[in-house]
Parts: C-alpha cells; structure tokens; sequence
C-alpha cells in the first residue's frame, strides 16, 4: 500500500484488480458473500446463442473500459450539471461508495454490485463486509469513504487477489490504470436500473425498471450497457456479471 497526498491529506492507493472472474471472486467471497454467487464474463451482448452461455440468473454488471480522453471530456461535462450526493442511511435507493483510493475501481465495482439489489441478501452475517456496510451506512459518503480506508481487513483481501492476476501488478509508482470499471445494478428499494461509479458525483438513476422476474442480462440492462458503450467508438472492453451458481 502507498500513500498519495490530495487536498492536503493522505489517500491510499492500492494494486489495480484484474477484470478476471477467478480475482473478483476471491474479492467477493473474502468480504462475506456466499461461495453461491460466483463472477462469470460475459463473451457477447449481442449474440443470443454466445449470451446463453452466461450462467443465470445474473444479480450485477461491472463493466471494465478504457479510460479515454473522450471519456473523461464527458464524464466531465456530464457531473458539471449534477449535484454531488450528499444520501445516507437505511432510506437510501442505492448504497453508494465514494472512490478515495487510488486504482482501487475495481473494487468498488465489487463493492457497487455486493452491496446493492439482490446481492445484499446473500452477505452472511459477522463478515467484513456486513461490518462495513453497518459502519458505513448512516453515514454521508465522505465519511463512508474513510470507513473503507480504515479496513486493514479490505486492505488484505484486495492485495491478496490482485497478486493473483494473470499478470503481474506493476510497481506502485508505474501502477496507474488506463482502464476504468462501473456497475450496473437494481435497487432493491424501487428497482430501478442504476449506474454505480465512485468516480461521478453520485449514483446515476437510469431511470429504467426490469420486466418482472428478469435479471440483470435483460434486455434493458443490457441496452443501457450499449449505450454506455456507444459514447465511444471503442469496443476493447470487457463485462462481468455476478451470477447465482446453481449446485
């Protein structure tokens, strides 16, 4: 771990995560989520006979992309006309975690889909994220952000699985990610469609509910996926969905 001074204070910054399902997993079910939820890619999102073989039902997406110019320019342009949140509490439509950490995205993908929609029913209880999520909650989002800067737990298992990539993280001072991930997620209290970035100036409602009994691999989900992706004419990205393996 190292530590980077912002605004005249200390931010930590950890290994990126590699967008493998076998490294978020160690993630997810380190934190506490039942060994039932699994992380599995998605090869197609266009092709039905390729999308079939994504294990279903699917609870979260994390979208992983390069981190362009262009999308910076927009993302730029797109928060200059949002308010920053300021939520918190049991009320809150979604549980959102300001990103403080440095190339730590992909771990608040993890945290985005574990945390939200029907994920957060299989968090087993007296786990690091149940404890997280307890402290967490009540409070406004710059205090919830130091929550996760004070876990030497969350510290531990994020530099476990990172180590495990296929690749091999670079050095602290070389490790600044060219690729950026979201999540898109239900909420479970009014089952819109949103998107989840610690990097944006708060949870993003899309506005969009799921057909009843559909997942997160329907047909709206996954339209909202395209036209995130369409902002750019890049298509060197990938997507994950956090699936319920059926024993």
């Amino acid at each position: 771990m190292a530590m980077y001074k912002v605004d005249g204070r200390m931010r930590k910054c950890f290994y990126p995560l590699e967008s493998h399902p076998d490294v978020f997993n160690e993630v997810t079910h380190g934190l506490g989520v039942s060994p039932s939820l699994v992380w599995s890619d998605v090869l197609s999102i266009d092709e039905p006979e390729i999308l079939a073989m994504t294990p279903r039902p699917a609870l979260a997406l994390v979208l992983v992309f390069p981190s362009t110019p262009t999308y910076q320019e927009q993302k730029r342009e797109e928060d200059a006309a949002r308010e920053a949140y300021t939520g918190c509490g049991a009320d809150e439509p979604v549980v959102w975690w300001k990103q403080t950490i440095y190339n730590a995205c992909g771990l608040y993908g993890i945290l985005h889909a574990i945390s939200n929609g029907p994920a957060r029913q299989y968090i087993q209880p007296d786990t690091v994220i149940a404890g997280l999520l307890e402290k967490a909650v009540p409070l406004k989002p710059e205090e919830r952000a130091l929550v996760l800067e004070g876990s030497p737990e969350l510290e531990k298992i994020h530099t476990a699985a990172a180590m495990k990539g296929d690749t091999a993280p670079p050095a602290y001072e070389a490790a600044e990610t060219l690729c950026h991930y979201t999540c898109f997620v239900t909420s479970s209290k009014t089952g819109n469609l949103y998107l989840l970035d610690g990097d944006r100036k708060g949870p993003i409602d899309l506005g969009v509910k799921l057909p009843e009994g559909e997942d997160m691999l329907s047909a709206p989900a996954l339209e909202a996926v395209r036209a995130y992706l369409q902002r750019e004419d890049n298509l060197n990205f990938n997507l994950l969905a956090l699936v319920k393996e059926e024993k």
